[in-house]
């Protein structure tokens, strides 16, 4: 039997209608066309507008900019905790966030700060002293001279170096999440995730939201813009029996077929002591037995028993970019190479090479430093990310 769908009668629908309205009343209706009535409906700009994550707080939970400094809650803050972690008056913050002291605050909400505090140093689990730079402003000096720092334990959540320093947009009446996503053409979503917005992306006049950052574009290979004919291509070469026919083999006597011995070919002899030199990307820069692996955010790199004195080598071609010690007097090398890799270096003394020196794979850059034990500190980073060097050592 074939159901037939009844109409809403029109007193339903207009009841409907009047429903909508008055929530629109209490609460704005914010609707993402784009395409405007009529048109098409397209969301498409937003999702391609992939954006960055937010930098890491350090330890106080402070993410200092050249021009300003934000706080990020944790889970049951309060206005008053985070103001008693950065070192201002709660009755200061709450005022200048439009929020009140007894109000709770969300995991990860952005806490805009009225004035500067204290800067993120490595005594509050940052990387290095100082506000969040452009990488291109980055010294590898400075990188470098908390690399011993971090081959000691560490926490394992260190405060991001670099960044792009992003817009802090203030909440104004009327404004919803998704209005101020479409004005900086970012997706709701991740502004939610930067600013530590709830589910219903709920605002207040007068918060303080970061705008994420735009991910850089990947990069991609440039096609090869030979065109290569068929037939075209190497010749092929001409077998040695064409130009003349094989020598004839001769077989030895069947009797004695068993007491034949191959010899193997002479090989020229070049003075090679040691076997062929390994496809990997580096050389070990001492050899030694591994005392301490990686481990990320524990220890960025790996540790090396050599005895004191022994020669330390540039695990792979490229430009000395720093010479520096730490305050413990402990001296730390850093070779830039090729696509963005540095190799770091600690524990060494008796240098053999200067900042700007160009050294080559194998080359000796120094000695192990005399120590109870004695090793050698080995790093290597993909711009400023620690890797495990055991993949280019292999």
């Amino acid at each position: 039997m074939t159901r037939r769908t009844r109409p809403i009668p029109v007193y339903l629908t207009a009841s409907l209608m009047g429903t909508l309205l008055v929530s629109a009343c209490a609460e704005p209706l914010d609707f993402d066309l784009r395409g405007k009535m009529g048109g098409s409906v397209d969301t498409s700009q937003a999702a391609r507008s992939a954006t960055t994550a937010r930098p890491r707080p350090d330890n106080r939970g402070i993410i200092s900019y050249p021009n300003y400094q934000v706080a990020v809650a944790r889970r049951g803050d309060t206005i008053t905790d985070v103001a008693g972690r950065v070192g201002l008056p709660a009755s200061e913050l709450a005022r200048f966030n439009g929020i009140e002291l007894k109000d709770p605050l969300r995991a990860g909400e952005v806490i805009a700060l009225p004035r500067r505090v204290a800067e993120p140093s490595p005594a509050t689990g940052a990387r290095t002293t100082g506000p969040i730079r452009p990488t291109a402003d980055v010294d590898v000096t400075t990188l470098a001279a908390g690399a011993i720092e971090r081959a000691a334990p560490t926490p394992a959540r260190v405060a991001d170096v670099s960044g792009v320093e992003p817009v802090r947009h203030k909440v104004s009446r009327g404004e919803t999440a998704f209005t101020i996503a479409r004005l900086y053409n970012v997706s709701p979503r991740s502004l939610a995730e930067w600013n530590g917005l709830d589910s219903d992306f709920t605002l207040r006049e007068g918060q303080f939201l970061l705008i994420p950052v735009a991910a850089a574009p990947a990069r991609v290979a440039a096609p090869d813009a030979r065109v290569i004919e068929p037939g075209a291509g190497s010749p092929t070469p001409v077998p040695p029996s064409a130009a003349r026919p094989l020598p004839a083999e001769t077989l030895p006597p069947a009797n004695t077929a068993q007491q034949v011995e191959e010899k193997p070919e002479p090989v020229a002899d070049i003075g090679q002591a040691s076997p062929a030199a390994s496809n990997a990307a580096m050389v070990m820069p001492v050899s030694g037995s591994i005392i301490r692996e990686y481990a990320k955010g524990r220890n960025e790199g790996i540790d090396i028993s050599a005895p004191a004195g022994t020669a330390v080598k540039a695990a792979a071609s490229g430009q000395v970019a720093a010479v520096t010690k730490n305050t413990e007097n402990i001296t730390i090398v850093v070779i830039k190479h090729p696509d963005d890799v540095l190799s770091i270096y600690t524990h060494l003394d008796n240098l053999s090479i200067k900042k700007g020196d160009a050294v080559s794979r194998g080359q000796s850059i120094g000695k192990v430093r005399a120590g109870s034990p004695s090793f050698l500190h080995f790093e290597v980073r993909k711009g400023f990310d620690s890797v495990d060097p055991m993949g280019y050592l292999q």
